[in-house]
């Protein structure tokens, strides 16, 4: 990895580490929130990681970059879907609209 004018180059093999695969199209609710869960959790643990290891560059430049990708993502899946929490601004309570997680809404999934 590099690091250039405050820009984060990272080599392929460090691309996904947390094992997502972004070369395939998300063209499914499901799908997508796979991969927010995916993104949200590799943001997480490499918060967590910086906490004890500031000077960390490379790890940096990962959580920079894997919180640009959810933050696209939960754009994409909002835009789309609705809100993913209360917080997203919208025009409606959309949620109301589909069947609750345990009537089988969202395919049960646990953000």
């Amino acid at each position: 990895m590099l690091m250039e004018d405050n820009k984060c180059m990272l080599n392929a093999d460090m691309d996904m580490m947390c094992g997502c695969n972004n070369d395939r199209p998300m063209n499914n609710r499901s799908e997508i929130l796979k991969q927010i869960k995916c993104k949200r959790f590799a943001v997480i643990e490499l918060a967590l990681y910086l906490d004890t290891h500031p000077d960390d560059k490379k790890a940096l430049c990962l959580h920079n970059k894997y919180s640009k990708e959810l933050k696209d993502l939960c754009d994409k899946y909002q835009k789309i879907y609705g809100p993913l929490t209360i917080e997203y601004p919208c025009n409606k309570w959309r949620w109301l609209e589909e069947p609750w997680p345990w009537e089988g809404g969202i395919d049960n999934v646990d953000l």
